[in-house]
């Protein structure tokens, strides 16, 4: 008997603002919710970009003290709203207009025969002097050099981007001053934020789950698809020499990919579990994902975190990714409207999933999963807030451009599609399912996608099935957009609004459409009538990866198959208190009196604490001990 993986915990932080208790997916379907809903929206952002503050139970915007509630938001809602989702560039990360290149040039002497000749700093002589160097002291810190020829140099200058447009966190929003950073980069400090944002809105400390499972029965899976490429990442220590700086010892470590698992590891959680980081472009978040299920499938892990936090937005990778063709720059944007009167298109609406595009968006983002089996679920009480049974993961074989898209997505979509319909039918599949589509926003996507989404949906003679695009609103978050699809998702059931794309217009030309429904527009369809989604993503290389989800509602009616009457009546029980502490920690973030978990340096172990025996290995801090009684599963074979 299978365990069943159950999402008891999500969290994280995106444009749209944090994913805890739906506030990301809130600010998204804004304008269709009720007002005390859109309030705590509002005062959530409010805090978060530090806008507004509260004090001794009042909010307070900078030194104006106001008297409710409503009064605040009457002076900061636009404001706050505008810091969101995809916009232009904010200077906070770096200056669209201005960034820092460097030009190639050679200086020449001023006639035919003479030479050049400056002052320099002594200690700024290359170690390696050019041979037409003559180089004369003239003081203990100055020299004089004199060129016999021309002279290589580098001339700093800037430029302006072509692409300004980014899914950048909401402005003023920064996770290094809400713990000691220490110089860490973007995507860790986001990691950090992120991962604790998931384990607080479960609502279940973190040492209660700890002292029930064993050390090696959790997992953590999560990485970036790209590295730290900041400048406190693999981007400094790439530059540093040749912009006059030092490699720090920092650099190099931090920048790897998979230090988003490394870091909730050693600073989050103090696990010595499961570990095990899968990397595969825009899929990686359900590469992970697929361990995880596999594990708990299992009964290898009882508990998982998946994550990915993913920081490109920097000029380097932006520029990486214009000279490929995949963004959509300025120029194409404003082209694509037909507009000739402005210098600037509208950069909110830069994404257009399957409509007439030009490029993708690049954005930002950590997003963090807690999942547990059924049966640790029932026992702790935990919210339950849908299951994921399988991720299908394949490649495209044979291909020319490695960046190019092949067919190993009509093998994810045709697997998950068909493992859905085993457990919700026929019925639940044709009118009952949604997909949550990659939906880059590239003419090459938009093409592509649409026709494995058609084919498969007629495959399995679906007419209508509908389709959504959250990179319209967010961007493009490269291994960590599987994250944002999957938690976006969940509130579809909180509230029962399914997100259009509705910065597309209308459906390109070229798009595939049998069997589907695109949706252009945000659409009520009630809390319950989704029994599941299929969540798609197609990376570069061929990194293909296709997740089935299913409705809290629908994993409910199936775990009342597996446990008796008592047994949920008590975790109903148990249930009540975990909501409440959840919904403590809400109100505690909305009002700014939360931080997040970080111990450095905490509880450190070395072989020295362990006691070891040929049956178990205890430590000190863990309740229960690591089981070295272990199955041999080829006891036939010795």
């Amino acid at each position: 008997m299978a365990r069943l993986p159950v999402i008891v915990g999500f969290g994280g932080i995106n444009p749209a603002g944090r994913t805890s208790s739906h506030q990301a997916y809130r600010r998204i379907v804004f304008d269709l919710l009720p007002k005390s809903i859109q309030q705590e929206v509002l005062l959530d952002l409010a805090t978060l970009t530090n806008t507004a503050h509260f004090h001794h139970g009042h909010w307070y915007k900078g030194d104006i003290k106001t008297n409710t509630p409503e009064e605040l938001l009457e002076l900061i809602s636009e404001d706050v709203l505008a810091k969101t989702l995809i916009r232009r560039i904010h200077p906070s990360l770096f200056d669209v207009d201005k960034v820092s290149i460097h030009k190639s040039t050679s200086l020449l002497p001023n006639s035919e025969g003479e030479s050049i000749s400056f002052t320099i700093k002594t200690r700024s002589i290359p170690d390696d002097l050019p041979s037409q160097w003559q180089v004369k002291a003239l003081s203990d810190n100055l020299s004089e050099v004199v060129i016999n020829g021309s002279l290589e140099a580098f001339i700093k200058d800037s430029k302006s981007l072509s692409v300004k447009a980014a899914g950048q966190l909401p402005t003023g929003f920064d996770p290094a001053k809400l713990y000691q950073s220490r110089n860490h980069p973007r995507g860790l400090q986001m990691t950090v934020y992120g991962a604790s944002d998931a384990l607080s809105n479960s609502g279940i400390p973190w040492q209660t789950i700890r002292d029930t499972v064993a050390p090696d029965q959790v997992a953590v899976y999560a990485a970036n698809s790209i590295g730290q490429m900041d400048d406190l990442g693999f981007g400094g220590m790439l530059k540093s020499a040749l912009i006059g700086k030092r490699t720090t010892s920092k650099h190099l470590p931090l920048g790897y990919a998979q230090m988003p698992a490394d870091f909730v590891n050693a600073y989050v959680l103090g696990s010595v579990g499961s570990i095990g980081t899968s990397i595969g472009a825009c899929a990686t978040y359900f590469f992970n994902l697929e361990k995880a299920i596999e594990g708990i499938k299992s009964g290898k892990t009882r508990v998982a975190i998946v994550g990915g936090s993913d920081a490109p937005i920097t000029p380097e990778v932006i520029e990486g990714f214009r000279t490929m063709g995949a963004l959509a720059e300025d120029s194409a944007l404003l082209a694509l409207d037909a507009i000739k009167d402005l210098k600037e298109p509208d950069h909110t609406r830069s994404c257009r999933p399957f409509g007439n595009n030009v490029g993708f968006t690049i954005g930002e983002s950590s997003q963090w999963t807690l999942i547990m089996d059924d049966a640790l679920a029932i026992e702790l009480g935990a919210q339950i807030f849908g299951s994921v049974p399988a991720v299908y993961a394949y490649a495209d074989g044979h291909k020319k451009s490695i960046s190019a898209p092949g067919i190993g997505n009509y093998l994810t979509m045709g697997k998950a599609m068909a493992y859905l319909q085993k457990i919700i039918g026929e019925e639940g599949l044709k009118n009952h399912t949604f997909i949550q589509a990659h939906g880059t926003s590239t003419p090459q996507n938009r093409i592509t996608e649409s026709h494995v989404l058609s084919q498969v949906a007629k495959s399995f003679n679906a007419v209508n099935i509908p389709v959504t695009a959250m990179k319209a609103f967010i961007g493009h978050s490269q291994g960590t957009a599987g994250g944002d699809q999957l938690h976006l998702s969940l509130g579809v059931w909180e509230h029962g609004i399914l997100p259009g794309f509705t910065t597309t217009e209308s459906i390109a030309d070229d798009v595939y459409t049998d069997g589907l429904k695109f949706q252009l527009k945000h659409e009520v369809y009630g809390k319950d009538h989704f029994q599941g989604a299929l969540l798609n993503s197609k990376g570069f290389g061929g990194n293909n990866g296709t997740a089935v989800l299913i409705s809290p509602r629908k994993t409910m009616e199936m775990l009342e198959k597996r446990y008796d009457k008592a047994t949920l009546e008590s975790y109903q029980a148990k249930l009540v208190k975990t909501v409440e502490a959840a919904q403590d920690y809400h109100q505690a973030a909305i009002h700014g009196e939360s931080l997040p978990i970080y111990h450095f340096g905490k509880d450190v172990l070395s072989g020295y604490d362990l006691e070891m025996s040929a049956n178990e290995i205890k430590m000190p801090g863990y309740l229960n001990p690591v089981d070295l009684n272990v199955d041999n599963e080829f006891s036939d074979l010795v």
